[in-house]
């Protein structure tokens, strides 16, 4: 029977739910080692766990092991679809054969089952692939880094700035009523609009086509969240929209964090998941500094430093280049450029903004590696909370939770060489601290006030009361902003 364009994603998600395509299902039929493989680009363990001919295995084998499946089979695991899904340009038919010609993937994400669709992906089993310059992304460590990165709060607006696939957008829209989805590569559009169908969101995302900032002039958001195309890499006269910018050096990111205020509502905020540059002479803290505006709070973590050579084989591999004729080329001529601009390493991270007027103080330059909590939205959001906290004599504040002291020092020692904080949710942020805070922070079960719990351990360590409060107070406006303590009245 003829139907309208506008059922296929509909119908699709029917077949996906009777096939039992969700992401637990294919983990688990897969098992972890061909899970893995896959997640490394490996099909080969996956093929070999998924012979059996039932509807779950034959989606595994087409959209994301990419390899033909038999006409029958395809037509058993999407009955009365394949001539549609074909025509529409999801997959292709030879004879007795179907191929992917778009990846359609299973999802978990806000206790949900979700698909999403994208491009098929590059370099599978480590052969040469060249990707589109329209090229639509799909899930990669990047956009589940922002997923995780982006604070799960209730927003009136938000904006997905790049939406790529729309991955962020299904997300926001999980929790924000409006949900504003940019990007200039019209395939993406595209995908974006049907992924909105596909998961019953579609009403809830504004699907707009336009560079950066413009398709939303005037506009003001609660929150926008960012994976730009942050690749840092030479003019060379190509350009993959998805990670190319076509902005010298880190420009992209510097022109989003500067331009990003200018369409935050009072108390909003922008993420960004971000590259930057190291230069010759300056820290990557001199660099971003001037890029923040003065109404805004900002906390920037910079969660790895690679250096030139490791960087280019990660966008080269990315972009299917690895083993392609011209690779030792494109090798050295991007490391060229970075010795020619004095890139020492470039650093990945986050910049988060949150907008809180004229007069803007904090600024957190964090270089932070280690294990965080996942997701860690909610240490983002507490970190802005903590920012409305004045710290004074009679503040009352609580030791969190999860903190926990370590001492160091030869066994038998009357005292520890060291006493170290160490927070085990979060940012798991540590602190090295002396005597008198680890009896401050011991003692703050949100009973006392500061200046009386400083003059109890003045009494105790035979010090000067008021001294002990010129000197710790301060110390305790850095725990309460570093998550250790937390405000139970001000």
């Amino acid at each position: 029977m003829s139907t309208s364009a506008s059922d296929l994603p509909a119908r699709l998600r029917a077949a996906l739910t009777v096939a039992g395509f969700t992401y637990d299902a294919v983990a688990e039929l897969l098992g972890p080692h061909a899970h893995a493989a896959l997640a490394r680009n490996e099909t080969t363990p996956g093929l070999r766990r998924t012979q059996g001919g039932s509807p779950l295995e034959t989606l595994v084998r087409l959209f994301l092991l990419q390899t033909p499946v038999e006409l029958a089979a395809a037509e058993r695991a999407l009955p009365d679809l394949v001539d549609r899904l074909a025509a529409e340009g999801l997959v292709e038919q030879t004879v007795g054969e179907v191929a992917a010609r778009l990846d359609v993937r299973p999802y978990a994400a806000d206790g949900r089952d979700l698909w999403v669709v994208s491009d098929l992906t590059p370099g599978l089993d480590g052969g040469p692939q060249a990707v589109g310059a329209d090229h639509v992304l799909g899930i990669s460590s990047a956009s589940t880094s922002l997923a995780q990165l982006t604070i799960r709060e209730p927003f009136g607006r938000a904006l997905d700035l790049g939406t790529g696939c729309g991955v962020q957008a299904l997300h926001l829209a999980t929790h924000v009523d409006q949900v504003v989805a940019t990007d200039v590569n019209r395939r993406a559009l595209w995908v974006t609009r049907f992924n909105a169908a596909l998961n019953e969101v579609a009403g809830s995302i504004d699907v707009r086509d336009g560079s950066y900032f413009e398709p939303v002039a005037g506009e003001r958001f609660d929150l926008i969240a960012t994976n730009p195309p942050f690749v840092i890499s030479p003019a060379t006269g190509e350009r993959l929209v998805y990670r190319d910018s076509g902005l010298p050096g880190d420009r992209v990111v510097e022109d989003i964090v500067r331009a990003a205020p200018a369409h935050l509502a009072d108390g909003g905020w922008c993420q960004v998941l971000a590259n930057w540059a190291v230069v010759e002479g300056r820290s990557w803290e001199e660099r971003l500094g001037p890029w923040i505006a003065d109404d805004c709070d900002a906390l920037v973590v910079q969660r790895e430093l690679l250096d030139p050579a490791a960087y280019v084989e990660l966008w080269l591999k990315d972009a299917g280049q690895h083993g392609a004729p011209d690779y030792l080329v494109r090798y050295d001529t991007w490391l060229s450029w970075f010795e020619e601009q004095g890139v020492e390493a470039i650093g990945f991270g986050w910049v988060n903004l949150h907008k809180v007027g004229a007069g803007a103080r904090r600024r957190t330059f964090l270089d932070w590696p280690y294990d965080v909590e996942q997701p860690i939205g909610p240490a983002i959001a507490a970190w802005g909370r903590a920012g409305g906290v004045p710290v004074g004599p009679e503040a009352v504040l609580t030791t969190r939770e999860d903190v926990r002291q370590e001492t160091v020092g030869p066994v038998g020692a009357e005292d520890p060489e060291a006493i170290v904080l160490r927070q085990q949710r979060g940012l798991r942020r540590a602190r090295q601290v002396d005597t008198v805070e680890a009896a401050l922070v011991g003692a703050c079960d949100g009973e006392l006030g500061v200046g009386q719990i400083l003059d109890a351990v003045a009494q105790l360590t035979d010090r000067d009361a008021a001294e002990t409060r010129a000197t710790y107070l301060p110390v305790v406006a850095e725990l309460v902003e570093e998550g250790f303590l937390t405000a139970t009245r001000p």
